[in-house]
């Protein structure tokens, strides 16, 4: 159900629609009023005045196909207000020049001008939209094209395709500034007896520690990117808590943590936590306890990094 934005007519005409809701759904919204609605909503994500975080608003949820949800979603992050309680993402001095659906897929082409902004506030930006659009149905992923090129970020590598989880936020209503972070994770092999090293990036929040950042990344599980890596804690496992003090990471996981996956060792299982932190500037060492206390089967509660526990792909 592709739809491609070529010809300059049915690109002003799309364009022209885009505006026009934008100027209803103003309207509707009483221009920064939040919607109330007792259906099914949907959280849009707009740029702070002073461009330092990203802020949600609650919506009703848009209805109808896919190229429907998504004009209805953009027409919400288009929105001008007359006294701008926040700054709309697509109404910051550029423009969409189309938009195209691939399987699941959303990509949009901006002008020339959405170079010129800050990469703090592109990051900012980037966010706001695919967070927003990623909610209609039939949409994965989104990626941003400029003229009709790969957006760069500011470490000078293309960006390509956004998912959901490329973005990590807290829970709050609020959003600081991203962060770019490349960290060092290891997960399991085959046998489930030795750690293998891989490499993430990722945008996180500024009010997530990197130590929390870590820990997600590593119940999250191997990326799927490259082939031979495995799980080593269980996806059901709960953080209760992260503290770093003094060189220390303290953590604090439910009884899931308990649980085998993938036939790791409880070696395995462990130093996947303590060589993943211990990368970190700051963390010498890591205490890890399970509803509070040190299991049995432990025998220690603090661990130091541990190297002899690591292999490569073959």
């Amino acid at each position: 159900m592709g739809f491609m934005l070529q010809e300059d007519k049915k690109r002003m005409r799309w364009l022209f629609v885009i505006l026009l809701l934008a100027g209803v759904l103003c309207v509707l919204s009483s221009c920064g009023e939040k919607k109330k609605t007792n259906g099914p909503v949907v959280q849009v994500y707009y740029v702070s005045n002073m461009e330092t975080k990203v802020e949600t608003h609650e919506y009703e949820k848009p209805v109808g196909s896919t190229e429907e949800q998504v004009k209805t979603l953009m027409a919400y992050l288009a929105a001008v207000y007359e006294k701008p309680p926040y700054k709309s993402p697509l109404a910051m001095g550029f423009q969409v020049l189309g938009v195209e659906y691939q399987e699941g897929g959303l990509i949009l082409n901006m002008d020339e001008n959405y170079s010129k902004l800050s990469s703090t506030t592109e990051v900012l930006v980037r966010a706001a939209i695919v967070r927003t659009l990623i909610q209609a149905d039939g949409v994965n992923r989104v990626e941003i094209l400029v003229n009709g090129n790969q957006l760069i970020d500011g470490a000078g590598d293309p960006v390509g395709w956004m998912t959901d989880g490329q973005f990590i936020y807290n829970d709050g209503s609020e959003i600081n500034s991203y962060e770019q972070i490349r960290v060092k994770l290891y997960f399991a092999n085959e046998a489930g007896d030795k750690l293998i090293a891989a490499y993430r990036e990722k945008f996180y929040s500024t009010n997530t520690s990197l130590e929390r950042f870590v820990v997600d990344e590593i119940l999250a599980g191997p990326s799927g990117k490259i082939a031979g890596l495995y799980a080593t804690i269980s996806p059901e496992t709960k953080i209760l808590s992260v503290m770093t003090k003094d060189g220390i990471c303290y953590l604090n996981f439910d009884s899931n943590f308990l649980t085998v996956v993938n036939n790791v060792s409880l070696d395995v299982e462990i130093y996947s936590i303590v060589n993943s932190l211990t990368e970190l500037q700051g963390v010498n060492r890591v205490q890890i306890l399970v509803d509070g206390d040190v299991p049995d089967v432990f025998g220690s509660a603090m661990f130091e990094r541990n190297m002899d526990i690591v292999t490569t792909l073959e």
